[in-house]
């Protein structure tokens, strides 16, 4: 019957997906959608479910970095929204009949917002390393590490004497880096992984503690180390795939009893205020309201740790079964609420642009972003491999030459090397509006996603720049569609590697002892 589950999963999540909506919310309707036939879950489907928030916890231990959430705007608008949220939802629990400690739960499970909806969002638009994309992740390091604590509170185990020995955890750490550097194949740093995530998780439930919390812990063994991205890579795909099977057990689960429904209706009906208190703490804490903006729909969606935490609340008795559901319910509304509005922030942003920046602090932003170019002639766009090697072929000309990325490690790599970096986010109209780009004869857009690239050039243009403007494309959808944005030439290199290779073939001297690499493309 195996086959059954996986075989619903696979097309209730395509056709979701064919529809723009993220395919988790198809999940959960494949398991309503056998349970409403009598299909019920095995020990193998729990299995993977409990093996996929194992490994959801384990990435997100390895990216838990405290220089993240120790700031000002994080702390503030995070822990506020945290605390009044959850006053908010503590009466209206307790007015639909839940007792005041199901209440509380309830009231602070419902204040999360997704990690792996924004982080997947924010992937897509290549802005993780935006300010805005910083806050949110931050703001959603703070939420989850709520989650684990609640986690463990809820788990139901009384935790033995021996569990103080895990403050000597850390003192792993070394080994961990060692082994994984010594892991020099790939099947044995995904092998590594693997046995820290489920090694981790079994060692702590040993000791009576959440089997959750263990996975967490484990990644920050590697948190903050270069070996953590990697990982995280690696483990992305087995984590996605067994976290199909989390999402199918909860919609196994049927529908939610009347006084659970009632309770999603209202959740869900203050999802809006949610969103609004969001944007109105980041501009107390004197961000920006484009910033505010894009940040909050970031998210603006209730989060799997809402299922998590829930799920394992209501194992041990703390909440009832039937508000899992519940939170499933409200958890895959909020996700097909939240699609549209990723796909159409910056259409939504520059509609509403006048109505909210009026109400922008008159301070300077902790994402100020550089105004003046100084003397350069050439601005590039994307300081990563592409944008470097063009930024150094400009300065071996003796041209004057500045970098603009968004990523504040890129920037500092870039400094480091002796160039010339600044921050900037292309995708923001104000940066154009404000920047002058007189002197600049030609822009380089060497990096971000093809829409990116498409909104930046259009800016541009629209702020009557005159110069030139060089995009690097693969495709030739995009190739079109930056020309007809403004660009000046559109480089598709696999496209013309592919033709000089057709020549040199076709050419009667054209054999491959002729064909040199140029050496500064093999350093």
């Amino acid at each position: 019957m195996d086959i059954l589950w996986i075989g619903m999963a696979f097309i209730f999540g395509m056709l979701f997906s064919q529809i723009k909506l993220p395919p988790l919310v198809g999940y959960l309707a494949a398991g309503g959608m056998l349970s409403a036939y009598g299909y019920e879950a095995g020990t193998a489907l729990h299995e993977i479910a409990h093996l996929g928030v194992l490994f959801l916890l384990f990435t997100v231990g390895l990216h838990l970095r405290l220089k993240n959430i120790i700031q000002i705007e994080v702390l503030g608008t995070g822990g506020i929204h945290l605390l009044i949220s959850t006053a908010i939802f503590v009466p209206i629990a307790l007015s639909f009949g839940y007792p005041f400690s199901a209440s509380l739960i309830i009231a602070i499970v419902l204040g999360f917002s997704s990690t792996v909806l924004t982080a997947k969002n924010l992937e897509r638009r290549d802005e993780l390393g935006a300010y805005h994309g910083r806050v949110a992740i931050g703001i959603l390091i703070l939420q989850d590490i709520v989650a684990i604590i609640l986690l463990g509170l809820t788990s139901g185990a009384a935790p033995s004497p021996w569990s103080i020995a895990l403050l000597l955890l850390p003192l792993l750490r070394p080994v961990a880096i060692k082994l994984v550097e010594l892991s020099s194949e790939e099947e044995l740093k995904l092998l590594f992984a693997l046995m820290l995530a489920v090694g981790g998780g079994a060692l702590f439930e040993s000791l009576g503690l959440s089997s959750e919390l263990g996975a967490l812990v484990a990644g920050m063994l590697l948190s903050g180390h270069t070996a953590a991205d990697e990982l995280a890579k690696k483990l992305w795909g087995l984590k996605e795939a067994f976290l199909v099977g989390f999402f199918l057990e909860v919609g196994l689960a049927g529908l939610p009893g009347l006084q659970d429904l009632y309770l999603a209706l209202a959740a869900m009906a203050l999802l809006p205020l949610k969103s609004v208190l969001f944007f109105a703490l980041m501009l107390t804490f004197k961000l920006r309201a484009r910033t505010s903006f894009i940040a909050t729909t970031s998210l603006t969606s209730y989060s799997e740790f809402t299922l998590i935490a829930g799920s394992v609340a209501a194992s041990a008795g703390f909440i009832p079964e039937g508000v899992v559901v519940a939170f499933a319910l409200l958890t895959a509304v909020s996700f097909a609420l939240n699609a549209p509005l990723s796909i159409w922030e910056e259409d939504l942003w520059q509609k509403l642009e006048t109505s909210l920046v009026k109400y922008e602090r008159d301070v300077r932003h902790p994402e100020h972003q550089t105004l003046s170019l100084g003397t350069a002639e050439y601005l590039v766009i994307g300081m990563g491999s592409a944008g470097q090697a063009a930024y150094d072929r400009l300065r071996k000309a003796d041209k004057h030459v500045v970098g603009m990325d968004i990523d504040p490690a890129r920037i500092q790599q870039n400094i480091a090397n002796g160039r010339r970096v600044i921050y900037g986010d292309m995708q923001d109209v104000e940066l154009w509006q404000n920047m002058d780009l007189g002197n600049i004869q030609s822009v380089i857009l060497a990096i971000g996603t093809p829409e990116a690239k498409i909104n930046a050039t259009q800016f541009m243009r629209a702020n009557s720049y005159q110069g030139a403007i060089l995009a690097l494309t693969m495709q030739e959808a995009e190739h079109q569609a930056l020309s007809k944005a403004g660009a000046s030439a559109v480089c598709l290199p696999i496209t013309q590697a592919g033709r000089k290779l057709a020549e040199l073939s076709l050419g009667d001297d054209g054999s491959p002892s002729d064909i040199i690499l140029n050496p500064e493309l093999t350093s």
